[in-house]
């Protein structure tokens, strides 16, 4: 599976997809996040080496792990060439939400318009409580998906409990609200960040996360008031994620105490 090197797959999941899915990740380095065809091509190679895993499936995040969104077109373009290497294309889709949101576009546009075989569907990151959904776009990329489910331990005795909850964030604009609220909290806290001096902000706010570097003992200060992680310890980067339920409050409180120990 060709990925970007700061695909949550690559990064994220304590080698979860090749010990438990038995896969073989090959990353490509990327500037923003995002896969380009020319990008692609450095490991879309070596199908009849037999020392080479073999490049089957093209996994991209929309938005991406660093926050950055993939237009329609953009994705296409990527389907296109993959397909044409005999590739498929998957779609980690656990804030499709929010991309489609900062696109004002409809989900099918990023998924089966723009020739995405197959989709993980985000929920929790979105509002459900527990749940995602794996959406199968090309029959014909994937056999025997009941299977898999359970082979996978992923088929719950109360599955109605998690589709529920899918079901009605899906059912009329639930999802778009939610999505397009956090977009605005992190635009919020965009703005607020660069009023603080000494604060660079990394990467464009597309969605729902602001990506920044500050001074290391200010981000442990702020740790001790507020939860969030280290992107990249060592240079000082740091991530912030707006969520659903996050509030005009929560934003300026944490920009307030932001500055406050920028000051210190």
């Amino acid at each position: 599976m060709i990925c970007a090197e700061s695909a949550h797959i690559n990064v994220d999941e304590c080698g979860a997809p090749e010990r438990v899915g038995g896969l073989k990740l090959l990353t490509v380095p990327t500037p923003d996040g995002k896969l380009t065809p020319e990008l692609i091509d450095r490991q879309a190679y070596g199908w009849d080496d037999e020392h080479r895993a073999m490049p089957q499936v093209v996994s991209i995040a929309q938005a991406t792990e660093l926050g950055t969104v993939y237009t329609p077109e953009e994705i296409r373009a990527l389907c296109e060439h993959a397909h044409a290497h005999g590739m498929k294309v998957h779609l980690d889709g656990s804030r499709l939400a929010n991309a489609a949101a900062t696109l004002n576009v409809p989900l099918r546009t990023l998924t089966n318009a723009a020739g995405v075989d197959i989709l993980s569907l985000g929920g929790t990151k979105n509002g459900a409580l527990f749940g995602e959904a794996v959406v199968v776009i090309n029959q014909d990329a994937v056999r025997h998906m009941k299977h898999l489910r359970k082979l996978s331990m992923q088929l719950a005795s109360k599955m109605r409990f998690v589709s529920v909850q899918l079901e009605a964030l899906l059912a009329r604009d639930l999802w778009l609200r939610n999505a397009r609220h956090s977009n605005e909290m992190a635009q919020r806290l965009a703005e607020g960040v660069r009023a603080a001096h000494g604060v660079e902000i990394l990467y464009p706010v597309q969605a729902n996360a602001v990506f920044a570097r500050l001074p290391h003992d200010v981000s442990e200060r702020l740790q001790k008031r507020f939860r969030f992680y280290f992107w990249d310890e060592a240079a000082g980067d740091v991530r912030w994620m707006c969520a659903f339920d996050t509030t005009e409050e929560d934003v300026d409180a944490f920009v307030a105490a932001l500055k406050e120990e920028m000051a210190r």
